[in-house]
């Protein structure tokens, strides 16, 4: 790192200044145009299961849902999910125009978070009719006991384990979600070490990245390794929710 003006004339102060500018502050929308709209498309509802205590399902969810909501016409995502800590409270946008419409239903427990609506509610599928039109949803189930309600809900389930998680319960679990929901995909969070026993078990490895996680919390999309991991998770989103619409 060097203290010299960078060229140009723009010291290093203003250079640090306009990259946060950059991730903070979303661009102005285009115009709607005008005429006749199109009937809306359902969007994706995903369920994220977290197999064990600090694996990182939340962290999981929340990159998910930043991915889907950078695709998505509406650039926001809805996800359940408890408050939590690192999680930064600044809203984008389309995030702030959903919570607000969606506040009605969950009150007080809705907030935005980077291009993420958050709520905090025990009603997952008022939620799902409520947003199925708006956004897509990701349902954060952090107890294994609320997975099949929520896997009765979803188009899709991620089933989140850590190398600490014992890999025969991703196995028995995904076969109890088989009888309510989609087929579960298996996700090993920050594999490290040794993690032969976890070889057909996962059917995707997610890297270890303490910057992706924190963009995650604060409702941005991981960025490197964690978010192409995390975009071709989002690809296996959309190609059900376009089966779904065609």
């Amino acid at each position: 790192m060097s203290a010299r003006p960078a060229p140009g004339g723009r010291g290093l102060v203003a250079s640090a200044l306009a990259a946060a500018a950059d991730w903070l502050i979303e661009p102005a929308e285009p115009a709607a145009p005008q005429g006749p709209s199109a009937a809306p498309d359902a969007r994706p509802v995903v369920a994220v299961v977290g197999l064990s205590a600090r694996c990182g399902s939340t962290t999981v969810a929340r990159a998910l849902g930043a991915e889907l909501a950078a695709r998505d016409p509406g650039s926001a995502c809805v996800v359940t999910s408890a408050r939590a800590p690192g999680a930064v409270p600044l809203g984008l946008p389309a995030a702030a125009r959903l919570t607000r419409t969606l506040s009605p239903l969950a009150g007080a427990g809705t907030r935005a978070c980077g291009r993420l609506c958050l709520v905090d509610t025990h009603d997952r599928a008022g939620l799902a009719e409520a947003a199925r039109y708006l956004a897509p949803l990701i349902l954060d189930v952090e107890d294994t006991s609320e997975a099949s309600g929520a896997a009765a809900l979803a188009d899709h389930v991620l089933l989140i384990g850590s190398p600490a998680t014992e890999p025969a319960l991703a196995t028995v679990i995904a076969e109890s979600l088989r009888r309510v929901g989609p087929d579960p995909v298996v996700v090993l969070n920050r594999p490290a070490g040794e993690v032969e026993r976890w070889d057909g078990r996962a059917a995707m490895k997610l890297p270890e990245s303490r910057m992706g996680a924190q963009l995650a919390l604060a409702g941005r999309e991981p960025r490197g390794r964690l978010g192409r991991a995390i975009a071709e998770l989002a690809d296996r989103c959309e190609e059900g929710a376009a089966g779904r619409n065609a």
